[in-house]
């Protein structure tokens, strides 16, 4: 079975997290298996439950205290820590496929915005 998936991007406030959840609730609705991806270590409001979350590993909150960073190099960081910590990424994702049994259709990473 292939896995497809779709990257989600688009300035703040541009609807990047309302479109993953209606396409996840669509693909629920047509029985289909869909996997969300938050790569936004500073997204603290998701309105769905994410199969795979970067915040498990670092979040831009922790980051800015901890190093005293504004918001883009605290991102910037984030995403080299996720970049250095790879395998960790990747054994979430076998992991997340073997979740739906080899049934898993469409992937969806919801991006950053800056």
């Amino acid at each position: 079975m292939a896995v497809f998936g779709q990257f989600v991007v688009g300035p703040p406030g541009a609807g990047k997290s309302t479109y993953c959840h209606a396409l996840s609730q669509f693909f629920a609705l047509s029985n289909r298996k869909a996997a969300l991806i938050n790569l936004d270590p500073a997204n603290y409001s998701l309105p769905y439950p994410c199969d795979l979350d970067i915040r498990d590993l670092v979040t831009m909150e922790d980051v800015a205290e901890s190093l005293s960073l504004g918001p883009n190099g605290s991102l910037m960081y984030c995403l080299e820590y996720l970049e250095q910590n790879l395998d960790w990424f990747l054994e979430k994702l076998d992991t997340l496929k073997g979740c739906f049994h080899n049934d898993l259709t469409v992937i969806f990473p919801n991006l950053p915005a800056d």
